[in-house]
């Protein structure tokens, strides 16, 4: 009976020992937060200060997004697009720039301009008229443009001469506008002008209608004298007249128009300058009705005989 206790005992505690060996592990237990306590031994002492920063470091959800930063770089490239977009109007019209170069060394003249990206017609009232030839390469003063190869002057002007300004000024739709300057060869200023969309400030501008509607001519006047482009206008519109001022005295080639399409009839020669020995003016040229040179002085005479 003792024997049959004993061996119950024994198998009891054997059945303990087994059972308390295989108990299941976890292993839903995060390894980086596991607080570790502090042993006898010192072996991990201070991991248990450790853990919560660590913790720290994982937790990243409340960390500002970078989605969130305004993208004022692309907000700056757009306005300094629209700003130089904005620098290439001229009084309301888009124009480009144009570069035209003659001579060489010290006499090199170099003219700076800009001009209307569209074509758009001067005034056929203004003294006088000018755009760039893209076939010849200058700027040109006339009273008939050719659209296929004109464009308009507008804008800025410069001239230079051996790296010295001589003139310089503003163009509006092919004709002078605001103020004029000219200089010598020193620099110094030897002329000064203004004008109002290619009329001089001061100028006389007669009409045929007292609703001053139809110009009949344009007197250029500066400090008080005759100086300039002087029109004057047939009862439709077109040109009657064109000439120069200087110093209240005619200079130059002065011409008078048929009474349709701007063509020219006559052609009258006055001194060059105001300086100059006054003479009679005389005929150069004459042409016909159909444009063709009937007359020139010294060289061919196809005038019917009277």
């Amino acid at each position: 009976m003792l024997r049959f206790r004993t061996c119950l005992l024994v198998l009891s505690t054997l059945l303990f020992l087994s059972h308390a060996g295989c108990r299941q592990r976890n292993y839903n237990i995060d390894a980086e937060t596991v607080v570790i306590t502090k042993t006898k031994r010192g072996i991990f002492k201070g991991l248990r200060e450790e853990a919560p920063a660590m913790a720290a470091v994982a937790d990243t959800s409340n960390n500002p997004s970078l989605v969130t930063v305004p993208d004022t770089a692309a907000a700056l490239v757009k306005k300094r697009k629209k700003s130089k977009k904005q620098n290439k109007l001229f009084l309301g019209y888009r124009i480009r720039k144009g570069y035209v170069k003659s001579g060489k060394g010290k006499r090199a003249t170099i003219e700076k301009f800009s001009y209307l990206t569209e074509y758009i017609e001067p005034s056929m009232y203004a003294p006088a008229r000018y755009y760039y030839d893209t076939k010849r390469h200058r700027i040109y003063k006339a009273r008939t443009i050719d659209p296929k190869k004109a464009r308009i002057v507008h804008g800025p002007y410069k001239k230079t001469v051996g790296g010295k300004v001589v003139t310089e000024g503003y163009f509006f739709i092919g004709t002078r506008h605001l103020r004029w300057e000219t200089y010598n060869k020193d620099g110094i200023l030897t002329g000064k002008s203004h004008f109002e969309k290619g009329f001089p400030r001061d100028a006389i501008v007669n009409y045929y209608d007292p609703g001053q509607k139809k110009i009949k001519e344009v007197i250029p006047y500066v400090n008080g004298k005759v100086e300039g482009d002087y029109v004057m206008f047939h009862n439709n519109g077109l040109l009657a007249w064109e000439g120069q001022y200087e110093k209240g005295k005619k200079v130059g080639v002065w011409i008078e128009f048929y009474d349709f399409r701007n063509r020219k009839h006559y052609e009258y020669q006055y001194p060059e300058t105001a300086d100059d020995a006054p003479f009679e003016a005389f005929l150069v040229k004459e042409y016909d009705r159909h444009g063709n040179t009937i007359y020139e002085k010294g060289k061919i005479d196809k005038r019917p005989k009277m």
